[in-house]
């Protein structure tokens, strides 16, 4: 039996969760985990994942303001800001990693999420926020996204991703392999997260990790993958379900109400 879009009721979130009271503690939400030991050459290699995932969602006008939660080494912006984007800024919790950002003279600042997205100031054009939502459980997941569209221009877009729990092969260990994993999602529960959050225009796409072209064993992978993709559609189908959406992770955008 499929899963009809059924109209969402919004959520009222928790309005006194304070960064200190989150449940994640060993890998706090908001500070960046998947830097690779060479903290140097990452700038290099997420810097093509972020480009071949995201840069088509991001606004073209290089003057919109920009916020990208969980900054890290600033491997995102500084990506945005070798593409022209004048309006970035970063933050992460973690003082070390932000550290390497400000060291390439990158807008990146230690801040706790919650308590910075609280603080008021001009809105942003484009959130951005990477698999932070996997470290959140549901009460601070709800009021992580009402904070995100408190900030958010009219029309302002919010980009989240997260462990897809519709691949059988890596969901599991993905979300079991980390004790501050809290949740994994589907395109669907993406897709009624936002909505329930109030957001509009949610579109959930898949993330593609074999970008690094000068490897031929990525195509390789890629098609690998491809034929995967194909096996578990058809095995979703047997058992009435309809997920189209099978990589390994999973990201989604939605605009703030008008």
């Amino acid at each position: 039996m499929s899963q009809e879009p059924t109209p969402r009721r919004e959520v009222s979130p928790v309005t006194d969760l304070r960064d200190e009271d989150l449940r994640a503690r060993i890998e706090p939400f908001d500070s960046f985990w998947e830097a690779p030991d060479d903290i140097e050459n990452g700038y290099r290699r997420f810097g093509r994942f972020y480009a071949a995932n995201y840069l088509k969602r991001i606004p073209a006008n290089r003057d919109a303001s920009i916020l990208v939660v969980s900054c890290g080494p600033g491997y995102l912006v500084d990506l945005l800001v070798r593409r022209g984007y004048r309006r970035v800024v970063g933050i992460d919790s973690f003082p070390e990693k932000v550290a390497w950002a400000t060291k390439r003279g990158l807008d990146c600042r230690t801040e706790r999420a919650f308590g910075f997205l609280r603080t008021g100031g001009d809105p942003y054009d484009v959130i951005f926020c990477e698999q932070e939502i996997n470290h959140l459980t549901k009460d601070e997941i709800l009021t992580f996204l009402a904070l995100c569209r408190s900030r958010l221009k009219r029309g302002g877009h919010l980009i989240v991703h997260s462990i897809n729990g519709a691949n059988p092969f890596t969901a599991g260990e993905a979300r079991a392999g980390n004790f501050d994993h809290y949740n994994s999602f589907t395109e669907y529960s993406l897709r009624q997260v936002l909505e329930s959050a109030g957001f509009e225009q949610v579109e959930a796409f898949p993330l593609n990790l074999y970008v690094f072209w000068t490897n031929p064993l990525n195509y390789v992978a890629w098609a690998v993958t491809l034929f995967n993709h194909l096996f578990f559609r058809f095995q979703y189908a047997l058992v009435g379900k309809s997920a189209r959406i099978y990589t390994k992770k999973i990201g989604a955008t939605g605009v703030a109400p008008a």
